[in-house]
């Protein structure tokens, strides 16, 4: 017997990208903000399911959807709980997770500089995340400039005053230049009366001693 041409049915092309993107939602592990990965995988392989229930005589792979679906899920699902795990367990006993928003001024204060917040932390062991602004020593760097975004590190830009933390790392921590996302753990110091930054024009108001890199 063979197969008339009124028997064929195309494989859904949303079944196979649901597939594809269930394969690579494996990048969510790394980073939950690859997340959108695994839920286009999601979306694509309901999307698949419905067309082929509405065009059964036309379209096949309803497979192949269900197992991008399920497999995006549950790679989302996981890459969501190693977030959540590392986000519960990356500050160091004792220290308090902190964020540029806290030493930026209040809205509305007119001359203010150094936020109430900001005081407050003032001899604190904190942790907090930044990005390196790049200078011309490239590794065995003890003392860095940390800033808020890659918008005033990498692309020529010069961080305001409330975006800069100078680090200087306890020894024998050394760092070495690179672009990513930077954990540091240390003393929070505030200077009222700053210095030059390093590698950057303009003074700094915050400082971190006895750095860790995390």
């Amino acid at each position: 017997m063979t197969v008339g041409d009124d028997d064929y049915r195309a494989l859904s092309g949303a079944a196979v990208m649901s597939l594809a993107l269930g394969f690579l939602s494996a990048l969510a592990l790394l980073t939950l903000y690859l997340a959108a990965i695994p839920i286009l995988g999601i979306l694509f392989g309901f999307y698949a399911i419905l067309q082929i229930r509405k065009h059964p005589s036309e379209l096949t792979g309803r497979g192949v959807a269900i197992a991008g679906v399920i497999l995006s899920s549950t790679l989302l699902v996981a890459g969501a709980s190693v977030a959540s795990y590392v986000y519960a367990t990356e500050v160091p006993s004792g220290y308090e997770r902190i964020f540029y928003s806290q030493l930026q001024p209040e809205e509305g204060k007119i001359g203010q500089k150094i936020p109430p917040l900001a005081e407050e932390l003032d001899g604190k062991k904190v942790f907090i995340k930044g990005y390196v602004f790049p200078g011309k020593q490239r590794q065995g760097i003890k003392t860095f400039l940390l800033v808020r975004d890659k918008g005033d590190c990498c692309f020529g830009g010069n961080p305001k005053l409330t975006d800069r933390i100078q680090v200087t790392l306890s020894d024998p921590e050394r760092l070495q230049f690179d672009p990513y996302l930077h954990k540091v753990a240390g003393t929070f110091r505030l200077v009222k009366n700053p210095g030059q930054a390093v590698d950057a024009g303009g003074e700094v108001y915050y400082h971190l001693d006895n750095g860790q890199l995390r």
